[in-house]
């Protein structure tokens, strides 16, 4: 049995979930998601609990079965609190502005780099901070590594685009001779 797949889910009050034939909608206060429903595993709704079981053992329906709870909780987390990440730019003469669905940087390039988010996606910026935030993890993720990858960090200065959690491991510069 999954690990993962056999938790209920609880449903917070103003998060509505229906459960259709191909896809769920889960509903909140900040918007609403559709996850794709799996045909190997059942979801039912029962009060405020939402459960996932596999149809059988099959070893497609149990890889499906923590896969479909994951994405479930991960909607519902979604449209109550929302998801977000934080980018933090390095480097002598990087400058970052804007903010909402577009920013723009200068990151050593000859040319301002632009960055416009997709739906559902909303960018924030504060100093040399660019905070990414949405409903929906996977793009909020898929965003954040976008922007990341503009200019990613080098081990020697540090300089670039790295998550704020995230440790540079730096190495030591070239040797003189003796």
């Amino acid at each position: 049995m999954s690990r993962i797949g056999k938790q209920p889910i609880n449903i917070p009050a103003g998060v509505t979930i229906t459960v259709g034939d191909k896809d769920i909608t889960v509903a909140g206060p900040k918007g609403s998601l559709t996850v794709p429903l799996q045909e190997n595993v059942n979801v039912v709704v029962d009060g405020s609990i939402l459960t996932v079981t596999r149809v059988d053992d099959e070893p497609k329906s149990r890889a499906w079965h923590g896969l479909q709870r994951a994405l479930l909780n991960n909607a519902v987390q979604g449209v109550t609190k929302g998801f977000e990440k934080k980018l933090e730019i390095n480097g002598v003469g990087f400058r970052l502005s804007g903010s909402g669905k577009s920013i723009e940087m200068a990151l050593g390039f000859s040319h301002p780099v632009k960055y416009t988010a997709p739906d559902g996606v909303e960018l924030k910026t504060d100093k040399m901070t660019i905070t990414v935030s949405g409903i929906d993890k996977q793009k909020v993720g898929q965003v954040a590594a976008e922007i990341r990858a503009l200019k990613k960090p080098e081990p020697y200065k540090g300089k670039g685009i790295k998550y704020v959690d995230e440790v540079i491991i730096r190495k030591a510069g070239k040797a003189g001779k003796k």
